[in-house]
This record gives structure tokens, sequence and C-alpha cells, in this order.
């Protein structure tokens, strides 16, 4: 990929299917980065680490994390987390296959691409066309930056996307009183309403809009370069290596092979009391599929 280096490596495991890949972020960020500086004399304005006790700035590798419960403080250094198994742990394990409509926008998160390892080609390729084929969204587990993370795996093009999704406890529920009393819509305004949205309506083309702000911005800071009202940048501001992909590869049929063995009917591994949502969705696609 052009002007992209890859944040993380590591494998989609599938059953005993082992996939290494390297990870890639898929969006980024368009806004023009400003400063604060010193109205006086456009002096950088610098905010410095300084320890409460010893009053002395304090450089990145001396600083830990802590936790402060009111009465005690915990302090976590580096060597503390990299010893939790979620941290050293880099395999992007399939959970779970979903019927696609099932998952809550409001809980998608970041995006990344996962592009495949040379020698991993064809089985990244065959869980592509699976989830093209089956219209299953897939449920993954996965550590990045000292956070075990829940996602989901779907298909963009010929890629597979990784998303990242908030936890259950992280979604707040809205409850709001001003909705808690009957309102009463009438059929002519619902009617009058419906042919407005209809106005409204055609299809979502991205490439139709722009961020004004940064454009405006953009021109603003032009213009200012173009009547010299600028400062000079030097006297103004001043003047990790990618890991191995891991995991032994397997011929390919045979770990599907034993994958399903393992698996079963289904049930073995599912928490008691837990549908399998996906089964029938499936079932459906493939006998959609077989009747085509």
């Amino acid at each position: 990929m052009i002007n992209m280096r890859a944040i993380w490596t590591g494998a989609v495991t599938f059953g005993l299917v082992n996939i290494p890949v390297r990870l890639y972020p898929a969006t980024s960020d368009h806004d023009i980065d400003l400063h604060q500086v010193h109205d006086a004399d456009g002096g950088r304005i610098r905010y410095e680490r300084h320890c409460e006790v010893c009053g002395k700035k304090v450089d990145y590798e001396h600083i830990d994390k802590a936790y402060d419960d009111g009465e005690t403080t915990v302090v976590l250094t580096d060597e503390d987390l990299a010893v939790l198994p979620a941290e050293r742990n880099h395999e992007i394990e399939v959970v779970r296959f979903v019927p696609s409509e099932q998952i809550d926008p409001l809980m998608l998160e970041r995006s990344y691409y996962l592009e495949p390892d040379a020698n991993s080609v064809k089985a990244y390729v065959l869980l592509r066309k699976t989830l093209e084929q089956t219209d299953l969204t897939s449920i993954v587990k996965f550590a990045l930056r000292q956070k075990t993370r829940l996602g989901t795996l779907r298909v963009r093009g010929n890629v597979l996307l990784l998303q990242s999704l908030l936890w259950a406890d992280e979604v707040r529920e809205a409850d709001f009183p001003s909705l808690s009393s009957r309102v009463r819509v009438s059929a002519q305004e619902l009617e009058m309403s419906a042919a407005l949205v209809s106005r409204y309506s055609e299809d979502f083309d991205p490439e139709e809009f722009q961020d004004d702000y940064q454009v405006e911005l953009r021109r603003l800071i032009d213009e200012k370069l173009k009547q010299g009202e600028a400062l000079d940048t030097e006297a103004t501001f001043g003047a990790a290596e990618e890991e191995e992909g891991s995991g032994d590869l397997v011929d390919l049929m045979e770990a599907l092979r034993k994958s399903l063995e393992r698996r079963g009917a289904g049930t073995k591994d599912r928490p008691a009391g837990k549908p399998a949502a996906s089964r029938s969705h499936a079932k459906g696609a493939a006998s959609r599929r077989k009747g085509a």
C-alpha cells in the first residue's frame, strides 16, 4: 500500500486455520494541524510534564501509569502491563458469524485494512469469499495498544476490513423525559413530512461533500502567506520496526476439516442459552446458492 505502514502484525484464526496478516489504518484525519503561539511574539507554547512531588520535568521513559481509587494509588509499569495475556496476544480470533443486520452502527469504532502475508493469500481469499456468499459478518476478539477489543470482520471490495466495536457497557441508553409523553402526529403532518423526505431522497455519493471549515481555513492560511503575514517556521517552532508474522501454516483443507469436526453440530462450544443466530441465515444462503 502506498504511503502506508502496518501498525500491527499477527494472524486471523478461524478454527485451526491461521492467516498471517498486517493491519493498516483504513481512515485518516484531514484536519489542518494548528499550534498555540504567544500573541506577542509568535513563540511556540509548549506543555511540559512536571512531577507534583519533586517539581522536576519528567521524560516519557520515566512515566508510568497509575490507578487511583480515592484512597490508594496503584502504580503499573510497562513491564506489569506487558505480562497481561491479552497484550501478548497477536491473534484476531473469529468467535462467531452473525447476520450483518444485527451489528448496530452505533457500536462501530475504528476501521483497519488487513493485508495477507504472501504465503496466506489463498486462505485470506477463501475467508473473504465465504463472508461474501453467506452475507454474514464475523465477530472477532483481538488486542491492540494494550486493550482487548471486540470487532467485526467484513468485506470491502477485495479486502477484509476489521472494525473495532464498543463493548456493550460502553453504549449509553437514551432516556429523555421529553419523549416519555404521548405525542399526536396527524396523518396530514406525516404525509407532508414524507413528501419533504422524498424531495431530498437520492443516492449517497460521499465525493459530493467536503469539509467547508477546512477548505476555508486553508484559503485563509494561503492568503496570509501571500500577504506576508507569516512567521519563520524554524525560528518559531524549532528546528518501531515491524514485527515478523507468526504462526505456522498448516494445510488449509485439513485445517478446515478438523475445525468442522471440532465444532460438530455447532452447539458444543456455544454458551448455554445462546441461540445459533446465524445458522438459519447461513443455511438459507446455502440453499439459495444450490437452487441458483
